[in-house]
C-alpha cells in the first residue's frame, strides 16, 4: 500500500473544476452545484487569490483535495476530502500540513477548520493533528441567496 508520500502534490486552479467536484462526489460530500460550489463561485473565490485548492494524485487520479482559504489572519481548511479507495493512508493529515505550509508562507499563523459535530472521523483527524476542540462556538450564517 502506498503511503501518503508516494502521492504528487498539485495546485489546483479553475481548469480542475469538474475533477475536484467528482472527487467530492465519490467522497460524500455534500454539494451545492447551484450556489457556493457552482463553478462562477469557484472561479470567483480563485479569482480573489485567497482560496488555493491543494490536491493529491494517485497517477493521474486526482484522490483528495482541501480548499485553503484566508480572510487575512487567519487560515481555513476547507472542504477536505479523501476518495473512499484512498483512505487510511495518511492523505487527510498530509493535506492539513499542506495547508499550513501554505498559511505560514503567508504569514498566517492560525488555522482552523469548520467541522459538523455528527463528522466523528474529521473531529478525530483534526484532533490528532493537534487542533483544539472546543464546544464554546455557535456558527452563525445568513444568506443573501437561498441555497447558497
Amino acid at each position: 500500500m502506498d503511503t501518503a508520500d508516494s502521492f504528487q502534490v498539485v495546485c489546483l486552479d479553475t481548469s480542475h473544476y469538474d475533477e475536484i467536484m467528482a472527487l467530492w462526489r465519490r467522497a460524500g460530500l455534500h454539494i451545492r452545484p447551484e450556489g457556493r460550489d457552482s463553478v462562477e463561485a469557484f472561479t470567483r473565490q480563485m479569482r480573489t487569490g485567497v482560496q488555493t485548492p491543494i490536491g493529491l494524485r494517485a497517477g493521474a487520479l486526482l484522490v483528495a483535495v482541501a480548499l485553503a482559504t484566508h480572510d487575512s489572519r487567519k487560515g481555513w481548511i476547507n472542504r477536505l476530502a479523501v476518495d473512499p479507495d484512498y483512505r487510511r493512508r495518511g492523505l487527510a493529515t498530509r493535506l492539513i500540513g499542506l495547508c499550513e505550509a501554505h498559511f505560514q508562507a503567508q504569514g498566517i499563523d492560525i488555522w482552523a477548520a469548520l467541522i459538523e459535530e455528527w463528522n466523528q472521523a474529521s473531529l478525530a483527524l483534526f484532533h490528532s493533528a493537534g487542533y483544539a476542540l472546543t464546544n464554546d462556538i455557535t456558527y452563525a450564517s445568513k444568506r443573501s441567496h437561498a441555497g447558497v
